[in-house]
């Protein structure tokens, strides 16, 4: 039998090489607490981030975003694509019409689908001539025609055009006469031009859905236009957009077109001659309560 090895035997040797100097060994524990102190720091982005949906200081990993912020965007990205291609439930958004005491009629453009409207704007913007004897059942000489216009965004259409509609109908005078609501598929703003000719209508207010954003798939504009016809340019629109919960709330928005109808009525005109100032009134009256009416 071979002796038993003693511990010191059996030790394993230190690897050959100078030994770690105290300034290694006091930079390595400052690289450690310097980590340390880096992950304890307040997210100075956080109250930047709670003012806006706007994508700020997202991190990385490694070289790439973090894994949570490429799902977000994933599914922001899917969000605005089916803004644009889910067609609008023409059913239910007429009852929802109905219900306010609004009588309604369904038109399309010329754009005989989706594809089709994406890739030809220019049958977006005229009324299908099957359609034309409907409009013009409903007679001529209104003094504002209602264009519900599914345009970019079904999503924000589907979701607040009838919570919009109710606020309008709220603001402009009792007088008026207005026409039935018109609803529109396949829609770009220049058809209300159209309706508006063919219903021989002072004022058109188109509200139609917006070109979606990563952050505002369901944003609904209205665009005013004095004496629609064929061939007037987007400089002869008032716009009124980023109409949601998150933007412009309903009364607001029916409050600004309300302002806008009374003085594209006085000045005969709409677009780049006649300036939104409704915010000037504000600033002189008390804030607006949406559920009174506006009346001149």
């Amino acid at each position: 039998m071979g002796r038993r090895r003693s511990d010191t035997e059996r030790q394993v040797p230190a690897p050959a090489g100078p030994a770690p100097s105290a300034a290694a060994n006091a930079g390595e524990a400052g690289g450690v607490e310097g980590a340390k102190a880096a992950a304890a720091l307040p997210d100075c982005w956080a109250a930047l981030r709670a003012l806006t949906p706007a994508r700020l200081a997202l991190g990385r990993a490694g070289a790439s975003l973090p894994t949570g912020e490429v799902l977000r965007f994933g599914w922001d990205h899917a969000q605005a694509r089916d803004a644009v291609q889910r067609p609008l439930d023409i059913e239910t958004l007429q009852r929802d019409i109905t219900a306010l005491g609004l009588a309604t009629l369904q038109v399309a453009s010329r754009a005989p689908d989706r594809v089709t409207y994406l890739m030809r704007p220019d049958l977006g913007r005229r009324l299908d001539e099957k359609y034309a004897s409907g409009l013009e059942s409903l007679g001529r000489g209104w003094d504002m025609a209602l264009v519900v216009a599914d345009g970019l965004s079904s999503f924000a259409v589907q979701r607040y055009a009838a919570a919009v509609l109710e606020q309008i109908v709220r603001s402009v005078p009792k007088e008026w006469r207005l026409a039935p609501v018109i609803i529109a598929t396949q829609a770009r703003v220049a058809l209300g031009d159209d309706i508006g000719e063919r219903l021989s209508a002072a004022l058109v207010a188109v509200l139609i859905g917006e070109r979606p954003g990563l952050s505002s798939p369901d944003s609904l504009g209205i665009y005013l236009t004095w004496q629609p016809r064929i061939g007037r340019s987007d400089a002869e629109r008032n716009c009124i957009s980023n109409i949601r919960p998150e933007g412009l709330s309903y009364g607001q928005a029916a409050y600004r077109l309300g302002w806008l109808c009374r003085e594209a009525s006085q000045r005969k005109l709409s677009g780049v001659g006649l300036k939104d100032r409704s915010d000037l009134v504000e600033a002189v009256l008390p804030r607006f309560d949406p559920k009174l009416s506006l009346r001149w």
